[in-house]
């Protein structure tokens, strides 16, 4: 079998990994970047990107990928496209499965996290055109428009807070009569609702189909689980709010994580706060971060992981070094 060793390897093709790849071939860390199946990320499925600072009007996520892949193979970033299926971090060097077998002496985990979605056919269709999983990141297209939140935990009820400011209505399907969310966002919203009279609420109810044109989203249905009764709702939005999932199961019993699944790092601000608990392993962008999940801040995560990375790797060179002269004099 033939292992394909490198100094460093950046997986995942996000914000966050290519701005590890960007900083980490200006070290000449010569960084191998694993795409995985979506190059790109959760941004190659999005189209304007509007709150990346300097973008331009009309920025689309796919774009903006694209730019910073070239960016990162000016510097002679090596680019694959593969999936890593298996990973084996108990030893050094680390090993990587996927159709091909990779080493490496320092890893930069950027595999992203995968919103969750509720499975229809229709949802599937008006993505990008109506649907979304991101209120911060698409709420201001929606300005002045009817919209609709589906979920019932902190997610819900904190994306329904944030497009109240924006929105003439947003109604929050739920399919329970009460929200799993903590008690304080629970009387925001109330009180929010009470003092604005923007936000509604479908409870006992479920998105039966999402219903539009080639324009995009024009109203959904909505489904009483308890009677079983359906009634449309007007939105020209439709943001699943029901959690998200990190791409961290090949890691499971190597990397310390949160009971969701997200890699826990040292954070804070000082050296090696990308760090996992196994030296030489790190990780940026939404893969370890359950609270922001933006392009800017994988971005700035990805910086920091490389910066990490490349001081991780000069003293593990001196280590090497001084091992080396140890057995040279004995």
């Amino acid at each position: 079998m033939t292992i394909n060793h490198h100094k460093l390897i950046i997986l995942g093709s996000g914000p966050a990994g290519w701005t590890a790849a960007v900083y980490a071939a200006r070290a000449n860390l010569k960084p191998l970047m694993i795409t995985g199946m979506t190059p790109g990320g959760q941004l190659s499925l999005t189209t304007d990107v509007d709150n990346w600072p300097g973008g331009k009007e009309g920025l689309q996520g796919p774009e903006l990928m694209e730019e910073m892949k070239h960016h990162a193979e000016r510097f002679n970033t090596q680019v694959i496209f593969d999936e890593i299926t298996s990973a084996d971090l108990k030893q050094t060097p680390f090993v990587l499965k996927g159709e091909n077998t990779y080493s490496c002496d320092a890893l930069i985990i950027a595999t992203g996290a995968s919103a969750k979605y509720l499975g229809l056919p229709s949802e599937e269709a008006f993505k990008g055109k109506g649907v979304s999983a991101c209120a911060t990141c698409d709420g201001f297209f929606y300005r002045n428009q009817k919209v609709v939140v589906i979920g019932g935990g902190n997610t819900a009820v904190e994306e329904t807070l944030y497009l109240s400011n924006l929105v003439s209505n947003v109604t929050l399907v739920h399919r329970r009569d009460k929200l799993r969310a903590e008690k304080i966002l629970i009387d925001h919203l109330m009180h929010k609702q009470e003092s604005s009279g923007k936000i509604d609420f479908a409870w006992n109810s479920v998105i039966d189909e999402i219903i539009g044109n080639e324009q995009g989203v024009t109203g959904v249905r909505v489904k009483n689980v308890q009677t079983g009764e359906t009634s449309l709702l007007d939105a020209t939005g439709v943001f699943i709010a029901i959690g998200h999932k990190p791409n961290t199961d090949i890691f499971a019993g190597q990397l310390d994580m949160d009971n969701a699944g997200y890699l826990k790092v040292k954070s804070g601000v000082g050296q090696n706060s990308t760090a996992t608990n196994i030296p030489g392993v790190f990780a940026a962008g939404d893969v370890s971060d359950p609270t922001y999940r933006q392009a800017i801040t994988a971005a700035g995560s990805g910086c920091m992981a490389a910066l990490d990375a490349d001081k991780y790797l000069d003293n593990l060179g001196m280590s090497r070094k001084s091992k080396a002269q140890e057995e040279q004099k004995s």
